[in-house]
């Protein structure tokens, strides 16, 4: 079993506050700033441009790559960390298209993260009049998979919800029609139990600055099926891709594996950031995670609906049917997360009403639970949020 008041004392927490927005930036393992010093002054003071070598700063893209799969459910050496998350995005539905050569049609729902739907976008505009982007409404996702499409991409959390997709059934509609299915985990990993290699997904990414608690900023990462890597032409094509990136030749030739996904420098600070917290994982088991996320959620839901009845619980009631986040609509719903938050309680605001809380077990427990349905109780019941320095919006909300 997982220790949770072991790893509680592994993170910087900030006294009088109970941090329910992991799912936006995970806090701070103390760990983290040893590593980034030994990594400032041991390696890259000391060794200088010697570092690549010997601190093996040109492995750790897949080193910390094989940390994650293990919390996805992926083999080892399919998974390769750099870059950021719309970059993967984008290097994900290119090479998909490329792959499917004949089929033109991108495939979405009107739920999946904007940014995602940017790169489709974007994508497609350069591609040409033949190709189209189908955005449709998420139980409409399915119905629409037919032969001209070239890929379905969702993410398997709805960010503003916290929706848990059925994924399984996308899966099996696209593999029918030979559609492929790029995955996005920005709110999966580190939360939920999901297992690409059961799954038999094509491609994922995702992002280590939320659940794994990489830091703000930190590495994306990129999944690809081990029947598909060898055959599916990155498009996005980096020097460290090529399969002999240090020969400087003018002709690209992808690498063999998941090595060809990668494409720039890799962010050696930001990933010993990340190594950090991956230590921390290292002695979780993720099925605990979701065990234990399943019960401060149902927690917290039973203390909101009972003190705030004015506060509307827009993630599925049913936890097979949730991530690791609990959102409540409001009218209000800025202003009031603004009250919580100088009254100790941090959570997060989407547009237009939603009120999101995260919850992680490697440092949220239940006594945090009850102090925060009683901090957002006092809130709503007495209207605190109506005074005016609530109102006004920030750039992150």
């Amino acid at each position: 079993m997982s220790d949770f008041v072991e790893t509680k004392s592994k993170f910087f927490l900030p006294k009088g506050v109970i941090y329910l927005d992991g799912n936006s930036l995970g806090p701070l393992p103390i760990s983290a700033q040893k590593r980034v010093e030994h990594t400032l002054n041991n390696e890259w003071g000391e060794m200088i441009v010697t570092g690549w070598n010997k601190a093996g700063w040109m492995e750790q893209p897949n080193k910390v790559g094989n940390r994650i799969a293990r919390l996805v459910g992926a083999a080892e050496n399919t998974i390769t960390v750099g870059d950021t998350l719309t970059i993967k995005v984008f290097q994900a539905l290119a090479s998909a298209v490329k792959h499917q050569r004949n089929r033109k049609i991108l495939l979405t729902d009107s739920s999946n993260f904007p940014s995602d739907i940017y790169a489709a976008q974007g994508l497609v505009n350069m591609m040409g009049p033949d190709y189209a982007l189908n955005i449709v409404p998420t139980d409409k996702l399915i119905e629409n998979i037919n032969e001209n499409v070239a890929a379905i991409f969702f993410t398997e959390v709805d960010y503003k919800t916290g929706r848990r997709y059925e994924t399984q059934n996308i899966l099996t509609a696209a593999k029918k029609s030979g559609a492929l299915v790029i995955l996005d985990l920005a709110h999966s990993a580190g939360a939920i139990d999901t297992n690409l290699t059961e799954l038999d997904v094509d491609l994922a990414v995702g992002c280590t600055y939320k659940y794994l608690n990489g830091g703000p900023g930190s590495p994306a990462f990129t999944y690809v099926n081990p029947k598909l890597i060898n055959s599916l032409d990155p498009c996005l094509s980096g020097w460290l891709g090529h399969e002999k990136p240090f020969d400087f030749s003018l002709q690209y030739n992808p690498a063999v594996g998941i090595d060809r996904m990668r494409v720039g420098t890799p962010p050696v600070i930001g990933l010993a950031a990340l190594e950090a917290s991956l230590d921390i994982w290292d002695k979780v088991n993720i099925s605990d995670v979701r065990r234990a996320s399943i019960d401060l959620t149902e927690q917290f839901i039973k203390g909101v609906e009972r003190y705030c009845p004015m506060l509307s619980l827009i993630t599925p009631r049913n936890p097979k049917n949730r991530g690791s986040q609990v959102s409540f609509s409001f009218q209000n719903g800025y202003a009031a997360m603004q009250a919580c938050i100088e009254h100790g309680l941090i959570g997060d605001f989407r547009a237009p009403d939603v009120m999101r809380f995260g919850f992680t077990p490697l440092f949220i427990d239940a006594d945090d639970v009850e102090r925060a349905i009683a901090i957002l109780a006092q809130i709503m019941s007495r209207e605190l949020w109506q005074d005016p320095k609530f109102q006004k919006r920030k750039k992150v909300t």
